[in-house]
């Protein structure tokens, strides 16, 4: 694996293009970019030709939860296949492993302890030590992974939570140790809920370890939209320029801007997933300094991000999910259809939803290097927030902006 920063801006901790070679591809992954949530290496909806007709601008990124695979295929079967390229047949992927994830691996603090990390799993709850994990990232053999961590949420107590870091760093160590190609491909993780202080501590020490890149943790869970920048800027600061970083627990438009903004590279999240799942089609603009507006009416139920084609509004609906999409769901299909597909509770319907709003989030993140290409980050994120504000005075005209953290923080 080999990352090189192409440009940034504001310096250190800013936001910044970059470059990731891994996996067989001579073509890097260009980041910020987005890693799609899997279940077992395939996203939810998404077969593997299907998966292969996405806007991806060189080798698709998966994440993958080593957790998922405690309940089968074995780390033994796996291993014998060759690892999980070869068991998907997708030898020109790169598979990116942490352990998190929101749908079938959540962290559960309060039963973690001294000898691994705990997890709610569609088995139960499973404590996970570093000897376990270790024998099924060997098996599974992705092109990076993430050391186990003990993600706690925001509100424990100061000694739960410097627990937390003590333990970390400790099973990076023996992670690291159990690794048989000594930490080549291994991204030290670093947690410390909502104390700047412990985040900066267990940057600091994650720093000093022979990691390739850094998984920052432990976000998404409890911190508030006002505090989450200083303890995102007191990481990044502590943190090599020349090392990827990637983040779990980020997943809406703003907190996507809020991680570039402090100079994130890699993203991970199950939001894809819990949009199609729920039967929403995302459909704010996302070439917004090309002067792209939002001129799609919404109902009260909708909000500025996305619709719920649930409901019976869209019934006769013979407009596409969003006008010049080029996915194969806005190309070929109307919302009426996909609103049929799912009252009659057809599968094709998060079919068609996963293709666009895949297409999609890949297509904000694309406007997202571009604006930093060109210096114009800031702006970007400035007409993003004036856009949504727009629709919410428009549509609400109760609504008082300053409630929305994101905005008045952005905007004062």
């Amino acid at each position: 694996m080999r990352f090189a920063v192409n440009h940034s801006c504001g310096g250190i901790g800013g936001a910044r293009v970059g470059a990731l070679f891994a996996g067989n591809s001579p073509i890097p992954v260009e980041t910020p970019a987005l890693l799609l949530s899997t279940r077992k290496g395939l996203p939810a909806f998404l077969s593997r030709d299907l998966l292969a007709n996405l806007p991806f601008p060189g080798p698709h990124p998966l994440h993958i939860s080593p957790i998922n695979f405690i309940h089968g295929p074995t780390p033994s079967i796996i291993s014998s296949i060759g690892g999980l390229h070869q068991m998907l047949a997708l030898q020109n992927c790169v598979f990116v492993a942490s352990a998190r994830d929101s749908i079938e691996s959540l962290p559960e603090s309060v039963a973690a302890n001294k000898l691994g990390a705990s997890f709610e799993t569609p088995g139960g709850r499973r404590l996970v030590k570093p000897s376990d994990y270790m024998e099924i990232i060997s098996s599974l053999k992705p092109d990076f992974w993430a050391s186990l961590a003990d993600e706690v949420p925001a509100w424990v107590s100061e000694k739960r939570n410097k627990a937390s870091v003590d333990r970390t760093v400790r099973w990076l160590d023996d992670c690291i140790a159990l690794d048989k190609t000594g930490g080549s491909n291994i991204f030290g993780a670093i947690v410390g809920g909502a104390s700047v202080e412990e985040r900066k501590r267990c940057a600091t020490e994650v720093a000093k370890k022979n990691v390739r890149g850094f998984y920052i943790g432990g976000f998404g869970l409890g911190e508030s939209m006002e505090e989450r920048p200083s303890l995102l800027n007191t990481v990044v600061d502590s943190l090599p320029e020349e090392k990827p970083r990637q983040i779990s627990g980020l997943a809406l438009p703003e907190e996507v801007l809020q991680g570039v903004a402090a100079g994130i590279d890699l993203f991970d999240s199950t939001y894809i997933y819990q949009l199609t799942f729920g039967g929403l089609a995302l459909i704010f603009p996302i070439d917004i300094l090309e002067g792209e507006i939002f001129n799609t009416q919404l109902h009260n139920f909708d909000d500025f991000t996305k619709i719920n084609l649930r409901a019976a509004v869209y019934r006769k609906d013979t407009s596409p999910l969003v006008e010049n999409c080029s996915c194969y769901t806005c190309q070929n299909h109307t919302r009426a259809y996909i609103n049929h597909l799912l009252n009659v509770h057809e599968m094709l319907a998060q079919i068609l939803l996963e293709i666009h709003n895949t297409h999609h989030y890949l297509g904000f993140f694309r406007s997202i290097r571009e604006a930093i290409k060109i210096d114009k980050f800031d702006l970007f994120c400035k007409k993003f927030v004036e856009g949504r504000r727009a629709h919410l005075t428009s549509s609400q005209p109760c609504y008082d902006v300053h409630e929305s953290p994101f905005l008045s923080t952005q905007t004062n």
